[in-house]
């Protein structure tokens, strides 16, 4: 099976077990969809991920975090920026999902990170997606 956006199917892969109250999910291993995973991490929105080695390109194995009573950490989660239609921002105009709440995430020339930490560097980038 040929994926053409391997980033854009992870998200699809997340929502989805979000939607299904999935412990977790597995998505396919690349250096942005590994960036990505660290984020959501990092800001909360995941518990953790593992990168398995499967002989091939490997897997991510991405564990979901929910609330105490089960509610949903992650109730959006969107593509921006796609194959066809790249979208760039400067560091004053990077989106703030939310008000704020939520979080964008950026690929920057210093790597994939989130609006804040994109504001504390003073860097802009692609805006892969939006988490809220």
């Amino acid at each position: 099976m040929s994926q053409q956006d391997l980033t854009s199917d992870m998200l699809t892969r997340i929502r989805n077990a979000v939607r299904n109250h999935a412990p977790d999910v597995s998505c396919l291993n690349n250096k942005l969809n590994r960036g990505i995973a660290q984020v959501l991490k990092d800001e909360g929105y995941i518990e953790s991920f593992d990168v398995i080695d499967d002989g091939r390109q490997g897997r991510l194995d991405v564990h979901l975090r929910y609330g105490e009573r089960g509610e949903q950490v992650i109730n959006t989660i969107k593509r921006e920026s796609k194959p066809g239609c790249r979208v760039y921002r400067s560091v004053d105009d990077l989106p703030t999902p939310l008000g704020g709440l939520g979080i964008a995430i950026v690929s920057t020339s210093s790597g994939i990170m989130s609006d804040r930490r994109c504001r504390q560097e003073k860097v802009g980038g692609e805006v892969v997606a939006t988490v809220a």
